[in-house]
C-alpha cells in the first residue's frame, strides 16, 4: 500500500529537514594566523570553476569565520578522511571550542596565502576571497584557488540525516581486503 502524500511545508524546519536527506562531504574551511585562528565546519563546499580555479561556500553572517574572512581575506578548505570526524567536531564547536583551540589535535602547515592547511586529509585547498555577496542569514564566500595539497587516498566523511558516516574504505581496510596485509 502506498505512503500517504504528506502535505507540501515552506517552513525553515521543514526546509532543514529536507536538506538532511542530502548527504554533503565534510571540510573544515580555515583562517587566520597564529593567534588569530578560527574556522568551521562546512558541508556547502562547491566546485565554480576549474579555469581560473574557484570555489563557494556559504557562511551564516554572525559567524567568527566570516569577520575573519573579512580581515584575512584568506582561507584554507580541507577535505576530511573518514577518521577525522573529531576535527569536524571540533570546527563545529560541538565542545564549546572557538577560534584557536578549533586547531588542536591535528597537524596544520600552510602554502601561497598563509592560511592555515590540514595535514593528513584527503586534500586541501589554499584560497583568496574573491567575492562576498550577502544574501538573507547567510553570506556566499567566493574563492580563488591559489594552490591544491593533495592528501591521501581514503575514505571520506560525509555528513548526511544529522550525522557523520563513511564513503569508501581507508586504504588499510582496502589492501586487507585484498590480501595485501595479514589480518
Amino acid at each position: 500500500m502506498p505512503k500517504a502524500i504528506r502535505p507540501v511545508r515552506d517552513d525553515a524546519a521543514s526546509f532543514r529537514s529536507a536538506f538532511r536527506h542530502l548527504a554533503g562531504g565534510v571540510s573544515v574551511v580555515t583562517v587566520g594566523h597564529g593567534d588569530d585562528r578560527t574556522g568551521m565546519t562546512a558541508t556547502s563546499i562547491s566546485s565554480l570553476s576549474a579555469e581560473p580555479p574557484t570555489l563557494l561556500f556559504c557562511v551564516n553572517r554572525s559567524s567568527s569565520t566570516l569577520l575573519a574572512l573579512e580581515r584575512h581575506r584568506a582561507f584554507g578548505v580541507n577535505f576530511l578522511d573518514a577518521s577525522q570526524k573529531q576535527i569536524a567536531d571540533r570546527f563545529a564547536g560541538r565542545q564549546g571550542e572557538k577560534g584557536v583551540q578549533r586547531y588542536e589535535g591535528a597537524s596544520w602547515t600552510s602554502a601561497v596565502t598563509g592560511a592555515p592547511l590540514l595535514v593528513g586529509g584527503l586534500a586541501s585547498l589554499d584560497c583568496e576571497v574573491e567575492e562576498m555577496i550577502e544574501r538573507h542569514s547567510h553570506s556566499i564566500v567566493i574563492g580563488r584557488v591559489r594552490a591544491v595539497r593533495l592528501g591521501h587516498e581514503g575514505a571520506a566523511l560525509v555528513y548526511w540525516r544529522g550525522d557523520y558516516e563513511r564513503l569508501g574504505w581507508m586504504a588499510e581496510e582496502a589492501a586487507t581486503a585484498v590480501g595485501l596485509l595479514p589480518y
